[in-house]
């Protein structure tokens, strides 16, 4: 005799342990989640966005209404210094943190890891797209690059250099260097500051234009040194805005032109080229303006160096 057996079919479950989830999404808009990071943030019982490493080109309601779910903003202090608000109760139910781009790309969370594991919270991670992958879109390979930089905005009293100095590393050994442009977020006046005042600056987000020019002004200070120089105005460098979404911008120039350009709103990043593969080099020319890369030199038949 066969005895029928009612079976039941539970929804997905992605782990039977509750967990901390780091969830990627990706560079575009709202759409570039994966459906599994989607899956997840639909089961956990709160979500955080991490609101000062990057941003999206769409806002946090727009993300909100295709998640169909309430975003809790993790500012930086509340990240570095309220973790435990972001952990509590991830023991007894799932919480997402989600990233814009990877949540181990241009910066990492490691820190939140580790404090999830002191307090005996499991992590898993659902990756996605980040600027650091995405910048292949330029035609420059991803093996050719070296260590990425960031560029922060000057002040009147504070002018670092010190990423002048990992761009020359990389371009003596021939590498293309990436540099990350600086965002501003939730800034204050020293005033502000001082008197305890929680009132923000509005944002501001580097762009290619001023990150050359400040680029250009450390390249006069070196030649005033009497220093041999990693690089002149005529390097062949690409200006990128709004990578991954559907109004990405791309240019390419010498670091000069690329002083002088408009690529429209945030988020920029620069790339200093080292040595071109004539293949990167006609990749680079469908981005160029009209009077092409002219500052380009072969050293031999598979080389091209500016």
């Amino acid at each position: 005799m066969w005895h029928h057996r009612r079976v039941t079919v539970k929804p997905a479950v992605f782990s039977d342990l509750e967990m901390l989830y780091f969830i990627g999404l990706g560079l575009g808009d709202a759409k570039d989640i994966t459906v599994k990071g989607l899956e997840i943030i639909r089961q956990c019982s709160r979500v955080y966005l991490e609101a000062y490493t990057s941003i999206l080109t769409v806002g946090k309601e727009a993300l909100e209404k295709y998640y169909g779910r309430e975003l809790l903003l993790a500012d930086r202090d509340m990240v570095e210094q309220q973790a435990d608000e972001i952990l509590k109760g991830a023991d007894v139910s799932d919480v997402a943190f989600l990233v814009v781009g990877d949540p181990f790309g241009a910066t990492t969370h490691s820190d939140l890891v580790l404090r999830a594991l002191n307090a005996g919270i499991q992590y898993r991670v659902i990756h996605n797209a980040s600027i650091m992958n995405a910048v292949g879109c330029c035609g420059l390979q991803l093996y050719n690059f070296g260590e990425t930089v960031s560029i922060v905005f000057w002040t009147d009293t504070w002018r670092p250099e010190s990423f002048y100095d990992k761009i020359k590393k990389n371009r003596d050994m021939g590498l293309h260097t990436l540099c990350l442009l600086d965002i501003k977020v939730k800034e204050q006046t020293m005033e502000n500051l001082m008197r305890g005042r929680k009132i923000y600056e509005p944002p501001r987000y580097m762009t290619v234009a001023q990150a050359a020019e400040q680029l250009l002004e450390i390249l006069q200070n070196r030649r005033d040194r009497g220093e041999e120089l990693a690089m002149t105005e005529d390097t062949v460098c690409v200006g990128l805005a709004r990578v991954g979404a559907e109004d990405q911008a791309i240019r390419s120039g010498t670091l000069r032109e690329l002083a002088s350009c408009d690529l429209g709103g945030p988020l920029h990043s620069m790339i200093i080229s080292g040595h071109l593969h004539p293949l990167e080099v006609d990749m680079l020319k469908l981005f160029s303006g009209p009077e092409g890369l002219t500052t380009l030199k072969m050293t031999d038949s598979s080389t091209y160096i500016s």
